[in-house]
């Protein structure tokens, strides 16, 4: 289950991909959130009494999510998607390491720190797209604030109500700049079933697996497995995009890979998904 998640969620990013040149990335995203957030808001149904209007740390979780996923689908643009993947996975990992006092996470740092170096420097040769790089650490960045609002958001608030109503904060924000690139082709009736394709993806089915995995799996295991998802996004980009990497490339994945395992074996908790 905790594999399949991480499957789901990067065929769903690939399957974004096909809609770039029609609504671009920014259109993409925004098909992803509303049809996410109508996901989550059908599942969530009577359990938003709790929220009692629209609670700030809600609004903020909503807008981290709105960052990592506008910041990452602009980011494989222009990126493969194994490479913008291991380079967005910084978040979880600092997260991780954050406040840790053990000496064997200098390792696990200086490895991550290794594996982006190495994947940026592996681009140079064909020409890296700096922004490219830029916007996926971006994303990790917001990632990160998302693992931290979640916690808070999930501690605070039970039931699905808060993640439906960050959902529809998220759809909320991304609407201008979804609308404005995407147009109307948004409309278009193909885009919107591979939008809400995505959607299922993406939101709806990882949060179903990944919660009946957690029921099964201790924290530890799940986290160390969650860090395998830059390998298999370079899997599912070889596989349904026709992205080849080269040696470099698969190194600096695999160091960034050992290094989010090694640090998510010892935490308390494991990285939820992004959105």
């Amino acid at each position: 289950m905790a594999l399949g998640s991480i499957v789901s969620v990067q065929l769903g990013a690939a399957l974004a991909t096909t809609l770039f040149d029609s609504v671009g990335a920014a259109g993409a995203v925004f098909l992803r959130a509303l049809f996410g957030a109508l996901l989550l808001l059908a599942l969530a149904r009577g359990s938003f009494a709790p929220l009692r209007g629209w609670p700030r740390d809600v609004v903020l979780f909503g807008a981290a999510v709105a960052g990592v996923t506008l910041c990452f689908y602009a980011a494989i643009a222009r990126l493969p998607l194994g490479i913008a993947v291991a380079l967005e996975f910084v978040g979880p990992l600092g997260v991780a390491i954050a406040g840790s006092r053990k000496r064997l996470d200098l390792l696990w740092v200086l490895l991550a720190a290794a594996g982006i170096v190495l994947l940026s420097g592996a681009l140079g040769g064909g020409g890296i797209d700096a922004l490219g790089v830029a916007l996926a650490l971006a994303a990790g960045g917001f990632w990160a604030g998302y693992i931290v609002l979640s916690a808070k958001v999930g501690a605070r608030y039970p039931g699905l109500g808060a993640v439906a109503a960050a959902g529809t904060v998220s759809a909320l924000l991304l609407a201008p700049a979804g609308i404005a690139v995407g147009g109307a082709e948004l409309l278009v009736p193909a885009n919107l079933a591979v939008g809400l394709a995505i959607g299922l993806l993406s939101s709806a089915a990882p949060y179903a697996l990944e919660l009946e995995a957690l029921r099964r799996l201790p924290t530890q295991v799940f986290g160390v497995l969650m860090s395998l998802e830059p390998a298999l996004a370079a899997a599912v980009g070889f596989l349904a995009l026709s992205q080849d990497l080269g040696a470099a490339e698969v190194t600096g994945i695999a160091l960034v890979v050992v290094a989010s395992a090694g640090a998510l074996r010892t935490s308390t908790a494991p990285p939820p998904r992004d959105g």
